[in-house]
């Protein structure tokens, strides 16, 4: 009696689980079938902000449903990160996440919204170096100069960031570093939300998307020193990278991604990875990144998950080094 009850709960186990699994392409099959949100932790008109927009004409055409951005800026990109984490695991909440969210693991005990954790990869959208740029009013012309000016007098040079942790702020301590100069962080709450503050001439140093700015360069309402990357930008491309002016081993790139909450079906992933990079491949998607200087990714949700390692590990050294913590 005994070893017939094993035999029946046995087999009940393995039914269940052989339905689990053959509902799954039927998951794909039907989904989506209403709304999808995609949380993002920037303001909006942000760079990264308009990187998760690019991609809703493409994909709405594909999904045969509506998507809709929800704007969940602040604490470096964390607020937006917890509200993604506790959604249901059911791919009609996606996150776009972003580099700084990859540093707040490095930063805080709170594991609510880890990468690759809670957090699950599906792929890489863009990526872009930043790019370092000071206020005319400044009187440099070049980052010869400005590193010049910052070792005679750094009182004057006051430096943007996007809040502690963030990769401005990593970028501006790697700056430091490397150059061994002084500068007076000013942080900000959001990405992007600098600006005002820098056109204004109120803080004379950050380091930007270059689509943000690419304008202000070639109106003369802001001045770039140089490219944190391996090479120029095309539509920069009389910008030199920072190791051209003077300056080497300081390269820093913004980079979002689509994730999911943990838990949410295979099936649906790979759907989701299937169809983004139906979007990314398009004549009309890869002309718009270009238009931003856009490194496209497409990565698989394995080979993304590794490139936030990569990330993570690279920036932990620069955070132990200056001594950074989110308080």
């Amino acid at each position: 009696m005994i070893k017939q009850r094993l035999l029946q709960k046995s087999l009940l186990i393995s039914l269940t689980g052989l339905m689990m699994f053959c509902s799954l392409p039927g998951i794909a099959q039907n989904y989506p079938n209403k709304v999808v949100k995609i949380i993002e932790p920037a303001g909006p008109g942000s760079a990264v902000d308009n990187a998760a927009r690019d991609l809703i004409p493409g994909l709405s055409e594909l999904f045969g449903q509506q998507i809709i951005i929800d704007n969940k800026p602040g604490a470096n990109s964390a607020i937006g990160a917890a509200e993604a984490a506790r959604a249901p695991a059911d791919g009609y909440t996606l996150f776009h996440g972003n580099v700084n969210n990859a540093l707040n693991d490095l930063l805080t005990k709170n594991t609510c919204c880890k990468l690759g954790d809670a957090l699950e990869p599906v792929t890489r959208v863009v990526s872009v170096p930043l790019v370092m740029v000071v206020h005319p009013s400044l009187g440099v012309n070049n980052l010869k100069e400005f590193l010049a000016l910052a070792k005679s007098d750094p009182q004057k040079i006051t430096s943007a960031s996007g809040g502690a942790g963030s990769i401005t702020q990593l970028l501006g301590e790697l700056t430091k570093s490397r150059a061994g100069i002084k500068m007076t962080e000013i942080p900000y709450k959001a990405i992007g939300a600098e600006m005002p503050d820098l056109l204004g001439g109120h803080v004379m140093v950050a380091y930007l998307a270059p689509v943000v700015i690419a304008q202000h360069i070639k109106s003369g309402k802001l001045k770039a020193l140089g490219v944190a990357g391996s090479k120029r930008i095309n539509i920069l491309s009389d910008v030199p990278t920072l190791a051209e002016a003077g300056l080497t081993g300081v390269e820093a790139s913004g980079w979002n991604g689509i994730f999911v909450p943990k838990g949410t079906p295979a099936a649906v992933v790979t759907k989701l990875f299937t169809d983004l990079n139906k979007v990314m491949s398009t004549d009309a998607y890869k002309a718009q990144a270009a238009t931003y200087g856009y490194d496209i990714g497409s990565e698989s949700p394995e080979s993304f998950k590794q490139f936030v390692r990569s990330e993570v590990t690279k920036w932990d050294k620069v955070i132990k080094d200056a001594n950074i913590k989110i308080e």
